[in-house]
């Protein structure tokens, strides 16, 4: 190398030609730009198949509910609801704890910390999964004390009981999807949720005419198992012939500092997954208490239906913003995980203007798939126009929430969360909705003020981010001693320093 720049030299200075100027700043950037997004698509795409798969597991399971009859479809919604509130939120929600620790641990090559974290997320979530399992048995007790009709509160203990094996299979599947992509390694999953998804139309086939509701519960976890069995497959054969970072080993040793850490970053990641998930889960029940609650209910189903669709993209857009922060931050490169947030942010702005507009270009088309009624359509084509402008900034606080995740500051997006669902938009919305008598379009502007007010709250919390100051954390995190001081607007300037001064090389 030293040669080839020697030679380079001494050729300028016999032509008696200046040494070629840096390229310009704006192509650089285009071009740091595009590596990132080059980087990310490949993250990000196998992650919203996958997504858009379990909604369509999600679709299917439906459809089979409603061959049953009303009253399997109203139980086995009600049953689905209640499993997602107390069981499927708490798991999705502590496994969060894995993005931040993985990811930093793959990007700083600790791959003991990598296996030990995976091993003990896994015990965790089994663990919790236990209590659950009690609830669960008592279900039908618990929605009646709520208020909830005696015949559909059984139905619903029948679907939920049924579903119980579904926990357990969630407490594997979770931190096998977390610890591949944490590592960037995302198309298994993409792949065995397709696989999963093809298989689980006959499951329910099968099963739902030979045990009715019953068989339909039990098609979801069989359905999960099979994504979890495809996955462990691949981690214990495939990547094991990579060889070096399974020496490394780590699997066992867990000390009470670990646990300690783990523990901490799950409280907050949990909080944080579940005060959203339940925002729209007391929305849903606020919505039943209107005056038209029949016809309210269903426009909002319908609506939140096609919500689903974009929030597969968001999901993804935020685990993918949190693997590359938690990865960069990890190998100690400030100013490349500050690049990342910065590609990220402006993308989750782009995307939620695109879905946007395209939820109101799908809004005179969406509402006639679900129902004939013209009440029911025409609130659709209304309160669409409203979810349309909560999705413009619903995508930016998807990826705000990834990136405090990727930084292993959880605990803000569940202040953010805590000020802007419950401290605003609840309040606000039933204001608008009871005391204004404004109804449907009441509480979705408590929601768009809420959603408004966590977005503003986590952009304050990442501009005043110390990214040099992130990245020694994740090295302390990671045991690693050393911490390079980097400016987080270190990749351009630097390649600009090194290009300019050619004797320094």
């Amino acid at each position: 190398m030293s040669c080839k720049l020697g030679d380079s030299l001494s050729l300028n200075n016999k032509t008696n030609q200046p040494p070629s100027p840096p390229p310009p700043l704006e192509t650089s950037v285009v071009k740091m730009v595009a590596s990132e997004l080059r980087v990310q698509r490949g993250i990000v795409l196998p992650m919203v198949v996958m997504n858009l798969a379990w909604l369509g597991k999600t679709t299917i399971t439906t459809v089979f509910l409603g061959r049953l009859g009303d009253l399997n479809l109203a139980g086995g919604a009600l049953g689905f609801t209640f499993a997602n509130v107390t069981g499927f939120s708490l798991l999705n929600g502590l496994c969060g704890a894995m993005e931040p620790i993985c990811g930093q641990a793959h990007g700083a090559k600790s791959f003991r910390l990598l296996h030990k974290t995976l091993l003990m997320t896994t015990f965790l979530l089994l663990f919790v999964s236990l209590p659950i399992t009690f609830l669960w048995l008592h279900v039908d007790k618990i929605l009646i004390r709520f208020g909830q009709q005696q015949d559909i509160s059984t139905v619903a203990r029948t679907y939920v009981t049924a579903l119980i094996p579904d926990l357990y299979v969630t407490s594997l599947f979770c931190p096998l999807k977390a610890y591949l992509s944490s590592q960037s390694i995302t198309l298994p999953t993409m792949f065995s949720s397709a696989v999963a998804l093809a298989f689980h139309i006959p499951v329910n086939i099968v099963l739902s005419k030979t045990m009715g509701l019953k068989g339909v519960s039990m098609a979801v976890w069989i359905t999960d198992l099979i994504v979890v069995v495809l996955l462990a497959i691949y981690v214990l054969i495939l990547e094991n012939k990579k060889g070096s970072m399974w020496k490394e080993g780590g699997w066992w040793d867990q000390s009470t500092e670990d646990w300690i850490r783990l523990l901490k970053l799950c409280g907050s990641c949990c909080l944080n997954t579940c005060l959203e998930w339940w925002c729209y889960e007391i929305l849903v029940l606020l919505t039943g208490h209107l005056t038209n609650a029949k016809q309210a209910v269903g426009v909002l189903a319908i609506v939140l239906n096609f919500d689903y669709l974009l929030f597969s993209v968001m999901l993804s857009l935020a685990t993918c913003v949190s693997t590359r922060v938690s990865n960069e931050l990890g190998a100690n490169q400030a100013g490349l995980a500050y690049r990342s947030a910065c590609v990220s942010l402006a993308l989750g702005f782009i995307s939620g203007c695109v879905g946007s507009m395209i939820m109101v270009a799908s809004r005179g088309i969406w509402g006639p798939l679900f129902s004939h009624d013209t009440g029911i359509i025409g609130g659709v084509k209304k309160t669409m126009l409203m979810m349309a402008l909560v999705e413009v900034f619903n995508f930016p606080l998807a990826v705000c929430g990834g990136i405090v995740r990727g930084t292993a500051r959880p605990w803000l997006g569940m202040y953010a969360n805590l000020g802007g669902f419950y401290f605003l938009a609840l309040p606000l919305g039933v204001v608008f909705a009871f005391k204004l008598h404004l109804g449907l379009l009441g509480l979705f502007i408590g929601l768009v003020t809420g959603i408004v007010t966590c977005l503003m709250l986590l952009l304050v919390f990442i501009t005043r981010l110390n990214w040099v100051e992130e990245a020694a954390k994740a090295q302390k995190l990671t045991g690693k001693e050393q911490v390079k001081e980097l400016p987080k607007y270190d990749a351009h300037e630097k390649d600009q320093r090194n290009h300019s001064s050619p004797t320094s090389s």
